[in-house]
């Protein structure tokens, strides 16, 4: 396979770190490795493949060193500064931060769901929001095979997927990150609340799942919840199918999907909760049952690490399917 000339923005934060953890596990082929932080940051060192970095400060000139690929990671101010200069320089962007998920022309991926959408990127490609994106890994392979008619979304986002000052906060019992104390507690707001009364967070799960999914009118809604664990989302889904399921079936349809580990066996206290998938990279699905008070309707229980699958390890496998696809 080819080797890469690879840049990571905000290499230096929590999800920049995660994700040269996740290159250097999955040995990804890199030739030249740079890491570009903020000036503050600058000169930090950081460990990559057994070589010491200093991480350099972003500027406008930072990719005039025929960079391949440039993940970034430092949110999206940034991004939407210096994601267009480093693909009018001939490098293509795949972008954490939720600032071109939406746009016409950008491709919203997650690998296991909707591989065939990156042949239309033009220089910069979406990383989906971490809630997003594991929801996606399961519903996919029910779309196939039932269609889906109707989408619930409640979920319950560890502290991280607020970075390092939400993961502080809940260490140290402080408040400086939410609008509540998040210690023995639950705070039913991530990010701003719109007129609608929605959260952006909310809305951010009900635009990205029609756009993934191909389904402009699905009908989904979602409410997102922070809550005192410091890794791992987890979310409860209730689903209405286009048709009939046998609920053996849909556990025999998990099993053999990529990405997803079956964790269901009630009678054995076996269902997926925050630590068993903290440091992995699949969604972990249980607690599959059947919904009586709607035609076929569904429940599921899943949960992901949103700084590995939700973040990072999805980013180095959109890399991944860029070399597999001859993008680069």
């Amino acid at each position: 396979m080819k080797k890469i000339n690879l840049a990571v923005v905000g290499a230096t934060g929590m999800v920049g770190r995660t994700v040269l953890k996740v290159l250097e596990e999955r040995a990804v082929p890199i030739e030249n490795f740079y890491a570009f932080s903020s000036k503050r940051s600058a000169g930090c060192s950081l460990e990559f493949c057994g070589k010491e970095y200093l991480a350099a400060e972003l500027t406008e000139n930072s990719f005039n060193k025929g960079i391949d690929i440039a993940i970034f990671c430092a949110g999206g101010e940034i991004s939407e500064k210096f994601a267009p200069i480093a693909a009018a320089k001939g490098c293509i962007v795949v972008d954490n931060s939720s600032h071109f998920r939406m746009h016409e022309g950008v491709p919203l991926i997650v690998p296991e769901v909707n591989p065939e959408d990156i042949k239309r990127h033009k220089g910069i490609i979406a990383n989906p929001n971490c809630s997003t994106i594991q929801a996606m890994v399961v519903l996919k392979p029910l779309l196939d095979r039932y269609g889906l008619k109707r989408v619930i979304y409640s979920t319950y986002q560890s502290v991280s997927g607020a970075g390092l000052g939400g993961w502080q906060d809940l260490e140290n019992g402080t408040n400086n990150t939410f609008s509540r104390p998040i210690a023995y507690n639950l705070i039913p707001q991530i990010d701003a609340f719109l007129e609608n009364g929605y959260t952006k967070e909310e809305m951010k799960m009900i635009k990205e799942s029609r756009k993934i999914l191909g389904l402009k009118d699905l009908k989904v809604t979602a409410t997102t919840v922070r809550v005192p664990v410091f890794s791992s989302h987890s979310e409860s889904i209730n689903i209405e199918l286009n048709s009939p399921f046998n609920v053996e079936d849909v556990k025999a349809l998990f099993r053999s999907s990529k990405g997803v580990v079956l964790m269901d066996d009630v009678d054995n206290n076996i269902f997926p909760t925050p630590l068993d998938a903290a440091g992995k990279d699949e969604v972990f699905a249980g607690r599959i049952r059947r919904d009586e008070s709607v035609e076929n309707g569904l429940n599921l229980f899943c949960v992901a690490d949103n700084l590995r699958k939700g973040a990072a390890t999805n980013a180095v496998q959109i890399v991944e399917l860029l070399l597999k696809e001859g993008e680069i």
